[in-house]
């Protein structure tokens, strides 16, 4: 399938040290691992520069605002470890990858700068920066003496064959057990502990990202209400763009429609209306061409009437209606020029509205793979996850599917949007291809 929906809204999970998975191998593949092993060994550090820099900054500040020099002073350090705690959300970011949102009230507008400073210093996220970045020093000190303590207890333990064949020998201490070992082969024991101190030490990696992470998450990120807030305002920008792309939706349907009208039954019905007065005026000179004529227009409603039902069942098919979805894409899947197995897993009908862009995704994506796909099998599955409806459509057919604003599934995304839907497209080169849609139930 070579075409896939440009306007599709690709769900994005961010990958947290919170939520993720705790398999060895996993671990040991993931570069969240690494990266917050990077993070916490040097996070002594960097705790120590914020450290010394606001210890510093502070106390002359504070030691001269007696002279009225210290004011200016004190709020450039606010400045500051605003600035730091900025720095640190990019860091986490970098590290963990969390995106912590700005939890600051907006600034006043104008140029008055004792007006913003003003706001910032009434801002309560300005003053958990400055407890966060306190705590980093202290927290950053443990977080450095476990990953010292655990990674190169691990590494020693893995080098020790290593070590024993460059000095002659090795003596291993597991507590009140030690041996010696005098060539590389003897200490193969000890490399085996290396290994499951290493994957302890992974574990350990990911357990204090955790830890950190919800600690920076509650100072450094928005409380709870601006949390909802900032939810309803994406919610509502969601809803909005839906809005858009579905009257949008709506005039590309109502143009096609009438396009269909004009150029196909409507230029038939005209057809035999010319035909019926044709014979009209000459049934008393010529009956036999005027018989002749009324056969011809007799056809050309017949298929003027074919088309309209073709139409009609375009817009919304009496199947769907009658019986629901299951056997309304049972005979999208009859008509289908490759073998496609249809499953239908849902305890209730759902809204009108669900069940119709559900087919019409099935019927979009079963005739891209028609025409795109290369496909020798395919298959569509609809099920309830909640309250929400699911709709897959495989194939494994050559994939490489790629965006293409206007294409035929551009139009299957913007029927989703128009009730907070996705719809969304994973085909690597090769295939197999999906095509998901999540559609809400109650919207």
């Amino acid at each position: 399938m070579s075409e896939m929906s440009g306007s599709a809204t690709a769900a994005m999970r961010t990958r947290t040290v919170v939520k993720g998975t705790w398999n060895p191998v996993a671990l040991a593949r993931s570069s969240v691992t690494w990266r917050s092993a990077l993070y916490l060994g040097a996070s002594m550090f960097v705790g120590l520069a914020w450290f010394v820099s606001l210890v510093v900054g502070l106390s002359v500040s504070a030691a001269t605002v007696v002279i009225w020099v210290g004011i200016p002073g004190l709020a450039l350090m606010m400045v500051y470890w605003r600035f730091a705690a900025v720095l640190e959300r990019a860091m986490a970011w970098a590290a963990f990858g969390v995106r912590i949102p700005s939890p600051y009230r907006p600034l006043p507008p104008g140029r008055n700068p004792l007006t913003k400073l003003k706001t910032m210093a009434g801002d309560p996220a300005t003053w958990k920066d400055l407890l966060y970045l306190a705590l980093r020093f202290p927290l950053g000190v443990v977080e450095f003496v476990v990953m010292v303590a655990v990674w190169s207890a691990a590494g020693m333990f893995l080098a020790l064959p290593l070590i024993a064949a460059t000095e002659g020998g090795v003596e291993v201490s597991l507590g009140v057990v030690s041996f010696w070992a005098d060539n590389a082969l003897g200490a193969l024991p000890g490399t085996l502990v290396g290994v499951l101190l290493g994957i302890l030490g992974m574990y350990v990696t990911r357990g204090m990202a955790a830890g950190h992470m919800l600690l920076t998450q509650f100072l450094l990120g928005p409380s709870r209400t601006q949390a909802e807030n900032l939810r309803l305002r994406e919610r509502t920008a969601r809803l909005r763009a839906s809005r858009a792309r579905g009257v949008d939706a709506a005039e590309f349907e109502r143009r096609r429609i009438e396009r269909d009208l004009h150029d196909g039954a409507q230029q038939r019905l005209l057809a035999v209306a010319m035909d019926i007065g044709r014979a009209r005026a000459k049934l008393d000179e010529d009956p036999e061409g005027a018989r002749a004529l009324i056969e011809q227009a007799h056809s050309g409603t017949k298929e003027a009437i074919s088309e309209l039902r073709d139409l009609a069942r375009g817009i919304y098919p009496a199947i769907l209606t009658d019986r629901g979805l299951d056997p309304a894409l049972s005979g999208l899947a009859g008509r289908a020029p490759v073998p496609v197995e249809v499953q239908v897993d849902l305890p209730e009908r759902p809204p009108a509205a669900v069940e119709s862009i559900a087919y019409f995704i099935v019927a979009e994506a079963l005739a891209n793979i028609a025409k795109y796909a290369r496909a020798t099998r395919a298959g569509v599955r609809v099920h309830r996850e909640g309250s929400w409806v699911i709709v897959e459509v495989t194939d494994d057919g050559v994939g490489g599917a790629v965006a293409r604003p206007g294409g035929g599934l551009a139009g299957l995304a913007d029927r989703a949007a128009t009730i907070d839907g996705l719809l969304t497209v994973d085909s690597p080169a090769g295939g197999p291809t999906v095509i998901r849609a999540d559609l809400p139930c109650t919207w």
